[in-house]
């Protein structure tokens, strides 16, 4: 059953868990389930999502009940007046805070403007050794996407030689095989942990939060990482 974090007479959220598909994809043939299908089914009423989470992330997923909701919302996530965090970790020592300023390539190659922001909020070092290294160094860290272009985090990340551990197309293939091998984790770890709107009806400021799933909390505990607001871990 799906963790149902806000509902009214015009929107529900979730907390989406890892590896679950929004809906059906051509790309993801292999897949059963689907958060759209199960969310139907569990309320038992019509809903469209509003925005869309990878596959692989975690987090608030927001759908809408009606046409007008679907449609205010829409314009809201394509203007940039909504805000979202993520929580991620990194493979190595992030710097303290950043903006990454980098634009992103389309699937047509037009290049769009794409901003980040984020700060750290916990080095790691586990006795582990890592290659040449004798420990294995991470980050946990709080980012906030200016703009939503598609894989923009993972990209972003990656551009800045600090990719999200467990992401497979942008990551660090060496060190998702290491995690793998050394703690059985195949899951990438993003996590939409926040979302602010202004409800599309009511105008009322809207502020969700999302708990860490159960693979993203493990990782942690190895690395003796602890998120210090609001967050149970």
């Amino acid at each position: 059953m799906l963790e149902i974090i806000y509902q009214d007479e015009y929107l529900v959220a979730i907390n989406k868990p890892h590896g679950l598909l929004v809906h059906q994809s051509s790309i993801a043939r292999d897949a059963t389930e689907f958060a759209l299908q199960m969310l139907r089914d569990q309320i038992g009423r019509h809903v469209s999502p509003v925005h869309r989470l990878d596959r692989k992330t975690s987090g608030i997923l927001l759908f809408a009940f009606d046409k007008v909701s679907e449609t205010a919302m829409h314009q809201q996530f394509m203007n940039a007046e909504t805000e979202k965090k993520y929580l991620a970790i990194l493979r190595g020592f992030s710097p303290d805070q950043m903006e990454i300023d980098y634009p992103l390539a389309k699937e047509n190659g037009t290049m769009q403007e794409a901003v980040t922001c984020f700060k750290t909020l916990q080095h790691a070092e586990v006795d582990v050794p890592f290659g040449k290294h004798l420990t294995s160094r991470y980050s946990l860290v709080e980012a906030m996407p200016k703009t939503g272009r598609m894989h923009q985090l993972r990209r972003h990340f990656s551009h800045i030689l600090h990719p999200i551990i467990g992401d497979r197309t942008h990551g660090c293939n060496k060190q998702n095989k290491f995690f793998l091998e050394q703690w059985d984790m195949t899951t990438m770890l993003l996590h939409a942990s926040e979302l602010s709107f202004a409800h599309p009806i009511t105008k009322e400021k809207i502020h969700l939060k999302a708990n860490l799933h159960t693979e993203f909390k493990r990782v942690m505990k190895i690395m003796n990482m602890e998120v210090q607001h609001n967050f149970s871990v």
